[in-house]
């Protein structure tokens, strides 16, 4: 598929313009724009900030021992 010919653009132009009117076509190239920037901007700025999992490292969790061996006590008092 080629690139569209001038007249061919110029029929996308004329019904954009039909659509959004001719007052709407700056405020929506003014969304775009400011959309584009702001994916930029984030884009950049996640480049530069240090991952999050390295940067607030998670203490070991400590078992609880007590529980598993009040179990094992009682099987051996049962057994014997």
């Amino acid at each position: 598929m080629s690139m569209p010919s001038g007249s061919e653009l110029l029929l996308i132009f004329g019904i954009v313009i039909l659509l959004f009117g001719a007052k709407k076509i700056p405020d929506l190239a003014k969304g775009l724009g400011q959309g584009i920037r702001n994916f930029k901007k984030e884009m950049k700025e996640d480049d530069t900030s240090p991952p999050m999992a390295s940067a607030t490292p998670e203490a070991p969790k400590q078992v609880d021992t007590t529980a598993a061996t009040t179990v094992e006590a009682t099987k051996t008092t049962t057994q014997a």
